[in-house]
């Protein structure tokens, strides 16, 4: 059986979680949640200016094996990607520390009724500020920039030609079901990636990720097509 590593104390006095626990906690297999976690790093990276702590711990063999150890403010920032259960386990669990310790004015115990626990609705309420905040931060590089359809609103096109142009004049590819600027124009700051979260009927979450234009790709895009769009 997998060993679990719970909360516990940093060197700076910071509790944190691994994601050992976070993948027993939403369900999922730990490499999927280390996937994850590397793939929202450098946008936390960008903001926070600090990168997750990597650890380790021992599997069943008794080899080590990486895994990463977050703050309750990182780990909530990943929860951005779990379902609406997933994050109110993580939330409840991030409380229990609190309730051990927690004390009266006599120094006794304070149970669960005494603390006033936050009912299911408060606790998903308090998991969609946690998205929000979260949208916010990945967000930002993409907070004025341009979407395909704004774009092509500037050169009198529909998205559909628009995206079909840029497509044969090598500028960007469809992949992953959505559209790439192209590898050779790739860092140049033309564009960046906002992401989208939406529920369907059923609350079943949707993320989207898709590509849209900073105002340097608009100039670019401008220079391209001949277009005096601004």
């Amino acid at each position: 059986m997998t060993q679990i590593i719970n909360i516990y104390k940093n060197e700076q006095s910071e509790q944190t979680m691994t994601s050992l626990e976070i993948a027993e906690l939403t369900g999922k297999q730990h490499f999927h949640v280390m996937e994850a976690i590397r793939k929202m790093e450098p946008a936390w990276v960008k903001i926070a200016a600090s990168n997750f702590r990597l650890g380790s711990y021992k599997d069943a063999n008794g080899q080590l094996r990486p895994c990463y150890q977050l703050t309750k403010t990182e780990c909530l920032y990943i929860a951005t990607k779990f379902n609406d259960e997933a994050r109110a386990r993580l939330v409840l669990r991030w409380e229990e520390p609190e309730r051990a310790n927690a004390l009266n004015d006599n120094g006794k115990m304070i149970n669960d009724k005494q603390l006033c626990l936050p009912s299911p609705k408060k606790i998903l309420a308090l998991a969609d500020e946690i998205i929000g905040e979260g949208l916010r931060l990945l967000n930002e590089p993409a907070e004025d920039t341009l979407t395909a359809t704004q774009v092509a609103k500037t050169f009198n096109m529909t998205t559909f030609d628009f995206n079909a142009i840029l497509r044969d004049m090598g500028i960007q590819y469809r992949a992953g079901g959505h559209w790439n600027i192209s590898r050779d124009l790739d860092g140049r700051g033309y564009t960046a990636l906002r992401t989208h979260v939406s529920y369907s009927l059923k609350g079943e979450k949707k993320i989207k990720t898709y590509m849209t234009w900073t105002m340097a790709g608009l100039r670019f895009l401008n220079a391209k097509l001949g277009y005096p769009n601004f």
